[in-house]
């Protein structure tokens, strides 16, 4: 998950009143035997700028299951995004890659011969993620062609009630458990909806005006969202250095953007998360069909857990989510906590019964449900404690020996090849698209990586120069690095030392 700072203030140290920069560390030499291997990374871990910090790492051989290495691999940490890889394993082999999400869309009158639907169109969300452009950013419309594909083959051609998005089928609030205040201003802390609509973001341009002195420009890059921009910002001399800060209080729909950007100077563009998503999916919808010529004579709204659900009677058919094995790389490369959630918590529903009591949410039962599955398969249950799917939560706690152990079993299963296909690959694509290039790991390593404040992490599999395929977890915790250093860089370090290994186990 991105983590970006509301303000981003550039600031160049010269001088004397500058603090020192690290010193730049020789590269290590390629490990040639297991003992060299063993101590180049037991000297890294000791450094003294690892002394406040908390470290749990787990290395095996998947050819041999020897452990290679580790350090303290049963220690509970905070792994961040790296939990995606339990939702992502759960839903793969409990639903199979070729599942997909059957979204019903129903009416609560029937269609007459001259195809008129005298009552409300219902879209019955099931927690979809997928309702973006399949093909990447495009006609903000296109969102809709399934829909409107849908009822035209049912016979469609005006609605004489409301356009309702129904959100209730996911029992769960928007937001999830320990998530902080700080998470709801931002594009990765996403309200949790059943009828969920461009990752429930988006997109706000800012660019400067064109002569210093006049407000910059600000644009919503996509339309009906409900959200009112109050622009306090000012367009400074060229030259000068762009400071924004864009904010939304919880619940509300107005977005303050602060801050000044220097006259002729390159847009910005940051996320904006939307709120009531369900809302917006249906005014959308609503103007989406008018365009394709179904008139709606009603208006638009939604219905949201713990409301009743929308009485509808009639089912016109349903609309297909892509299949798991394309939406499970699409959210575990970029790391996107909402689509996690999302098919987390469908899991989660799936499973309840008639005995299940009403007020057990759709998540508790998503934790049920990996609990359930954690047994059955012996992955270390008593190691991974989870409140939510997308690791966003700064309550989820596991060990780098049950990441380690959930590697391998996914290695041995009919679903690992979707698996390892959905993670990033090092220097190529996702959050590893920038990392480690230019070292061995690159094209080669695939891995989960996972940044909190005070949590990076990498979770994943890696050849070493001998051919050796390895799994591993490099979990940081507490670690505060020196001006200039960035924590994922540690973890680089490491997974080079991997990929470069010439022994062999």
């Amino acid at each position: 998950m991105r983590m970006l700072p509301i303000l981003v203030v550039l600031v160049c140290l010269s001088g004397p009143g500058a603090r020192a920069q690290p010193r730049a560390e020789p590269p290590v030499p390629a490990p040639a035997t297991l003992a060299d291997l063993q101590g180049a990374l037991g000297n890294f871990l000791r450094s003294p700028r690892f002394a406040g910090a908390v470290w749990g790492v787990k290395i095996i051989s998947l050819d041999t299951g020897r452990t290679l290495f580790e350090w303290e691999p049963g220690r509970r940490m905070s792994p961040a995004s790296s939990c995606k890889l339990y939702p992502a394993a759960l839903a793969l082999v409990r639903l199979g890659a070729d599942y997909r999400i059957r979204t019903p869309l129903r009416a609560n009158a029937p269609v007459d011969s001259s195809g008129s639907l005298r009552g409300d169109l219902v879209v019955c969300g099931r927690g979809d993620p997928s309702w973006k452009p399949r093909a990447g950013p495009g006609d903000f419309w296109s969102v809709f062609d399934p829909i409107i594909a849908t009822l035209q083959q049912a016979g469609v051609k005006s609605i004489q009630g409301d356009v309702v998005a129904d959100a209730t089928w996911l029992r769960c609030p928007p937001f999830g458990a320990a998530w902080t205040a700080d998470d709801l201003n931002e594009g990765f802390g996403a309200e949790i909806s059943a009828v969920s609509l461009l990752d429930n973001q988006v997109d706000l341009s800012m660019a400067p005006a064109a002569e210093p002195g006049n407000p910059c420009r600000l644009e919503l890059l996509s339309p009906l969202t409900g959200l009112v921009l109050e622009n306090h910002t000012r367009t400074i001399a060229a030259g000068g250095q762009s400071q924004l800060r864009v904010q939304r209080l919880p619940g509300s729909t107005r977005v303050q953007v602060y801050g000044e950007m220097p006259s002729g100077g390159a847009p910005e563009v940051t996320e904006v998360p939307v709120p009531r998503p369900a809302a917006w999916f249906a005014a959308a919808l609503c103007e989406a069909l008018r365009r394709a010529g179904i008139p709606v004579a009603g208006g638009a709204r939604a219905a949201v857990w713990p409301e009743p659900p929308a009485r509808s009677l009639v089912t016109l058919g349903f609309v297909l989510s892509p299949p798991l094995r394309e939406m499970i790389p699409a959210l575990m490369k970029p790391s996107q906590n909402l689509e996690t959630d999302l098919i987390f918590a469908h899991l989660g529903e799936m499973g309840r019964s008639g005995n299940t009591a009403d007020w057990v949410r759709s998540d508790e039962l998503a934790l049920a449900a990996l609990g359930g599955f954690l047994r059955e398969f012996k992955l270390r249950p008593e190691e991974v404690v989870f409140e939510d799917g997308s690791g966003l939560s700064r309550n989820n706690l596991a060990t780098a020996g049950a990441f380690v152990r959930l590697l391998e079993f996914m290695a041995a299963r009919p679903e690992g090849e979707v698996f390892l296909a959905s993670l990033p690959v090092a220097g190529v694509d996702g959050t590893l698209r920038r990392r480690l290039r230019d070292t061995p790991a690159e094209g080669n390593l695939r891995a989960k990586t996972g940044s909190l404040r005070w949590a990076s992490t990498m979770t994943g599999y890696v050849t070493t120069a001998a051919h050796e395929r390895l799994a591993f977890s490099l979990l940081l915790n507490r670690h505060s690095p020196e001006p200039g250093r960035k924590a994922a860089e540690e973890l680089d370090r490491l997974a080079a030392l991997l990929a470069g290994y010439t022994g062999r186990d």
